[in-house]
């Protein structure tokens, strides 16, 4: 490990002027290239005390024995050199996407004389129009087989065309009229070329003028008689709006744009772009990446920008580019791609209006694409055996956690304060033996003595069936089992007859785990390990992942273990910390729409949902209801004398709440609606807003 003063530049050696510098290691080689508006200010931040310095900068820094830097005239210059560079060197610690190069485009060889309209996967070739990208080859073909029958052009490899060609006959797409055979020239090479041209067009989005031209003809044919021909340009129309259906139009006709979304967490990124030509998605890709430097969403989207765009020119790169966020300084990415289209390229964030909710779908492509990831890697058996020894290492444990439970509290601003509890087995979700817990020790926020609370009651349920079940002796220990072979390996499961009910479900809280993780740092991880002191448990190990940095901490311990970045153990503890993150707040949104939809009705024993609509169906409302008579209640279907006067004893009780407010308008409502009576959907409420305004501060 290197130390950074050791090769620090001079004071004034490195000059304040826009440039690209690199950091090499002991070996020369290149491991980060990047660029700045002031190389001075820019290296000194990486020449600061390392404490300062973010995990993965101090990691860099270390491991460099060397910085260079070229002076530019331009940030826009800076901008291209950086690319160069990253393509050249392939550095280390500088975030690269995933190449997309298995993404396949439909492609006309306008470069050939006979132009062939193909699948093609790699570099794109100079003299070639490309369409797409798509997600599936198949797709491609479904277009092109729709489009043949109106624009039949060649298809075919170039032996067949020499063969089609020595042999005077054509290939079986030519006797069907899929292609107009210039290998036996039925067409001429210009005619062909011209067919070809239209075709791109097509494809380029100008469908609207094609359509109308064939529509006028069709009419035309219809007035002469000529039945046959207007009924295969009928067909031919059809055909064309078939192919049309399969992009949906999305944006006004005219508008050329790329969309790209970016979804992160602290390990990895995923990019989603939809480039939509003529108000029609016309291609869609998507690529992963580590994030093995400190970097901002604005920073992922320029070097989204720059794989996207650093080898395109002219009509490739759209008029309009909208991104979640943009690069800081915005002026000389937007510069950069001015100059590779030849003419203006507006870059902004999108704020309302069409594009805006389809930017939001293309997030939520992002999203599920980086979940999938997630899951792929989670999924693989290698990959999982190999996450369980990693966390066995890094937490000194005598063997693989085989189960792992953790745990997460969730609140809004001390309301509604619950827990979650989800099990791994295996690497694997095991969704039967997750558990929800409401916080009922105290009342307020306090995620430390909640922590504690849930991990006393779910282990305290555990120790009281192996009490039930016999599994210790009287002289044993509550923490130990009754094998102590089997209780060192951590790993032997008690018989099942002791682990099921009668009907052979698994027991609530029968099974312990070999780790517990909680969500959080050295607090909740202390409060944890206290709980199961308090029980006399101490053959379950216990940590905590905090979110900031991703970092595992061990009871007692005054430094967190920090897991290698590419470890897999960590994305396994990350994703379970995530699921009981989301099976949390799920519970917790659950119980505020409960509280939010409660109605003096739901304290009468003994009545269901479906007599309670009868009765607000009746009345019209739950202020009518209240001031009705037990016999007028008794009129309606279901509903007895004692069960009226039941009715009639809770809403006396029940203290009537202020006006209904439209929390839209402002406006009072009508009297006869009362805030407990629920009209809208789930998580609505009627009578206020505040708790779903404050849903950004939910934990």
């Amino acid at each position: 490990m290197a130390d950074p003063s050791s090769y620090r530049p001079r004071p004034g050696e490195i000059p304040d002027s826009p440039g690209v510098y690199r950091f090499r290691d002991e070996h020369r080689r290149v491991i980060y290239v990047g660029k700045a508006k002031s190389l001075r200010q820019r290296l000194a931040n990486y020449f600061q005390d390392l404490a300062g310095l973010h995990p993965r900068t101090r990691s860099m820094v270390t491991t460099a024995a060397s910085v260079e830097w070229t002076v530019v005239s331009t940030e826009v210059e800076a901008l291209q050199l950086e690319y160069s560079w990253i393509k050249e060197f392939d550095p280390r610690f500088n975030v690269k996407y995933r190449d997309d190069k298995s993404y396949p485009y439909l492609a006309v060889t306008m470069n050939e004389e006979y132009p062939r309209v193909q699948v093609m996967r790699g570099h794109k070739k100079k003299g070639v129009r490309y369409f797409g990208p798509y997600a599936h080859a198949w797709a491609i073909r479904d277009t092109v087989d729709l489009m043949l029958r109106v624009f039949p052009v060649r298809t075919c490899s170039a032996g067949v065309f020499k063969n089609a060609a020595r042999t005077g006959r054509p290939c079986l797409l030519g006797y069907i009229g899929k292609c107009s055979a210039p290998c036996v020239e039925r067409i001429s090479a210009e005619d062909h070329r011209e067919l070809a041209e239209e075709f791109c067009d097509f494809m380029a989005g100008r469908t609207g003028a094609y359509l109308r031209r064939l529509e006028k003809q069709m009419a035309e044919a219809a007035e002469e008689m000529e039945y046959e021909r207007a009924a295969r340009l009928r067909d031919d129309i059809g055909a064309l709006k078939k192919a049309m259906e399969k992009n949906a139009v999305v944006l006004a006709d005219a508008t050329d744009a790329d969309l790209i979304a970016v979804a992160e967490d602290e390990l990895e990124a995923a990019v989603q772009i939809f480039h939509v030509r003529g108000g029609r998605v016309r291609g869609q890709r998507g690529w992963v990446t580590d994030k093995v430097e400190e970097i901002t969403t604005g920073a992922l989207v320029e070097h989204a920008l720059q794989q996207l765009y650093g080898e395109e020119t002219g009509d490739a790169v759209p008029r309009e580019v909208l991104v979640p966020a943009l690069p800081d300084p915005v002026e000389p990415v937007q510069e950069w791609l001015t100059g590779r289209r030849g003419s203006n390229v507006s870059l902004r964030v999108p704020q309302r209006g069409d594009k805006k909710a389809l930017m939001e779908t293309v997030q939520r492509n992002a999203q599920q694409a980086l979940v999938l990831h997630k899951t792929k890697r989670a999924s693989d058996l290698t990959t999982r055996s190999r996450a369980l020894e990693e966390i066995s290492d890094a937490l000194g444990l005598d063997s693989a956690p085989l189960r792992i439970e953790c745990y997460d509290i969730s609140h809004l601003q001390g309301d509604d304060v619950v827990a979650s509890m989800v099990v791994f087995e295996d690497g694997l979700a095991r969704k039967s033996e997750y558990r929800r817990f409401q916080i009922k020790g105290f009342a307020g926020q306090d995620d430390v003595r909640s922590m504690h609370e849930v991990i006393t009651r779910r282990f305290r349920r555990y120790l009281a069936e192996k009490e039930r079940t016999g599994e210790w002796t009287d002289g044993d220990e509550p923490g130990a089992a009754a094998d102590p072979d089997t209780a060192a390996a951590g790993l032997a499961e008690p018989p099942a007859s002791t682990l099921t009910e009668d009907d052979g479900r698994p027991k609530r809280f029968a099974y312990p785990p070999q780790l517990v993780v909680v969500d959080g740092g050295a607090p909740q991880v202390a409060a944890a390990q206290r709980a199961l002191d308090e029980l006399g448990i101490d053959d379950i190990a216990v940590c905590g992942l905090a979110k900031r940095l991703e970092e595992v901490w061990l009871p007692g311990d005054d430094d967190p273990v920090v897991l290698p970045r590419t470890s897999e153990g960590l994305y396994l503890l990350q994703r379970i910390r995530d699921e009981a993150h989301r099976f949390a707040i799920t519970y917790q949104r659950a119980k505020r729409a409960k509280r939010f939809r409660s109605s003096p009705l739901d304290d009468v024993p003994g009545l269901g949902e479906t007599r309670k609509q009868a009765l607000i169906k009746h009345f019209g409302s739950l202020k009518r209801l209240r001031s009705a008579t037990i016999e007028q209640i008794c009129d309606v279907p279901g509903i007895g004398r004692k069960t009226a006067e039941t009715i009639v004893a809770a809403l006396a009780q029940a203290v009537p709440g202020g006006p209904a407010v439209n929390t839209a308008t402002g406006e009072i409502m009508d009297d006869t609606e009362e805030p407990g009576q629920q009209t809208g959907s789930p998580g609505e409420p009627v009578s206020t807003g505040a708790p779903d305004e404050r849903r950004g501060q939910e934990r």
